[in-house]
């Protein structure tokens, strides 16, 4: 598309995509690819639609996203061996002293080709909370392994 948009005189300056610890296809050929064209990124949904905060740990609160009978997030998605998987992340997010929502926004902003993230905040506190993130970027090899161990399902 890059190209195409190239060819036509005009320059693709961003993409915009679906990117989040549990929805990772973006790593497997588009990063490498808007890096090679000078083209940014911009993850929308990096909080998987709430399910990577401390809010879906205990299951699917009556009041959230995945209760509602519309929306991006429905019951179905909200899967016990998913919830396996943010309960081990979360653990990791202690651990290096953020809330999972903190550790999935700083997973993404990791990786230099990621320009930035869209952060959903309904509330100051929650995009504070989410600003926080940039206070840990850093993530040891150790960290790097587990979660990619857990999010491949060999944790």
């Amino acid at each position: 598309a890059a190209e195409l948009l190239r060819q036509q005189g005009t320059q693709c300056l961003i993409h915009q995509p679906k990117y989040s610890m549990l929805e990772r296809w973006v790593e497997k050929d588009l990063l490498n690819t808007i890096e090679h064209y000078g083209i940014g990124c911009i993850a929308f949904s990096p909080l998987a639609q709430g399910l990577l905060t401390d809010r879906y740990l205990q299951g699917i609160p009556p009041e959230s996203r995945a209760a509602k009978p519309t929306g991006f997030l429905q019951p179905e998605q909200v899967t016990k061996e998913k919830l396996q998987i943010v309960r081990k992340l979360h653990e990791i997010a202690m651990n290096r002293g953020q809330t999972l929502a903190q550790m999935a926004i700083a997973w993404l902003l990791k990786d230099c080709r990621v320009t930035s993230v869209l952060i959903g905040a309904s509330n100051i506190d929650q995009l504070t909370q989410n600003i926080a993130a940039l206070n840990n970027l850093h993530f040891d090899q150790w960290e790097v392994m587990k979660i990619d161990a857990i999010l491949n399902d060999k944790a």
